[in-house]
């Protein structure tokens, strides 16, 4: 008989409080392994305060989670080896060259020289990034960046890849390419954690979870969330749960 796989995360009452201030309040969720799940929220809903904790770099005030099996508040050094980190501001030295920034991360991930190579090629091809794999990162166009800095998150095959406003500032034929690369980690069985501003990307997500407040205040795929809320835009599913909010950034 076939048993469910245990979530890759899994977060039951998390709380953070700052001098009496609830940053994030009681939220509860489990995630799949694999799924793309999308962490969505205005400025100040406690969408990065949640993402710290679950990467093992703030404990909580109290609550229970694991990520990718290992516990929040006892093994962040284990979570840490286990995930892959993205955020808006891309994670790349913009001194060194495109290798250059594959062979510092891979080396931090642990990866062997061997690794290294094969990995280094088959990323510089993947990308056909060739002709600029000696080149300084930082004179890559905005969307080149961005997708050599996920692919570097990933360059270790982590468990799970959190993914903070990565497409910030980009055109929208960029953010749908990118978002093709977090298909193509999907279905490699990496699970995706992202939290964005734009309701669009909502669509490319397995389920949405929409913070209010330090709060859970909707949990659901694109799909049961619009049919919940009586609409066909994710941005007024978002603006219905949101316009209610008493805090901001």
């Amino acid at each position: 008989m076939e048993t469910n796989p245990a979530p890759a995360i899994s977060s039951h009452e998390l709380s953070k409080h700052f001098d009496g201030f609830r940053a994030v309040d009681r939220i509860s969720f489990e995630v799949a392994p694999g799924e793309i799940f999308g962490f969505l929220g205005a400025n100040g809903a406690g969408k990065t305060t949640a993402m710290r904790m679950l990467c093992g770099l703030s404990y909580p005030t109290s609550g229970q989670a694991t990520v990718a099996g290992f516990d929040v508040y006892r093994q962040q050094e284990q979570i840490k080896q286990n995930i892959g980190y993205m955020s808006q501001k891309f994670s790349l030295y913009e001194d060194l060259t495109v290798l250059e920034n594959i062979e510092f991360f891979g080396g931090i991930y642990g990866l062997t020289n061997q690794q290294l190579r094969t990995k280094s090629e088959e990323l510089v091809t993947t990308l056909g990034l060739q002709s600029e794999a000696k080149k300084l990162v930082r004179g890559l166009p905005l969307g080149w960046k961005q997708k050599l800095a996920f692919s570097v998150a990933i360059l270790h095959d982590p468990k799970i890849v959190f993914l903070d406003e990565p497409t910030g500032g980009v055109d929208p034929v960029t953010r749908r390419q990118f978002w093709e690369l977090i298909y193509a980690a999907a279905d490699r069985g990496i699970t995706a954690f992202v939290t964005t501003h734009y309701m669009d990307e909502a669509e490319y997500c397995s389920r949405v979870c929409i913070m209010v407040d330090g709060r859970v205040e909707a949990l659901d795929s694109p799909a049961n969330l619009k049919q919940q809320f009586h609409t066909d835009s994710m941005d007024d599913v978002f603006y219905q749960l949101a316009r209610g909010a008493q805090r901001g950034e």
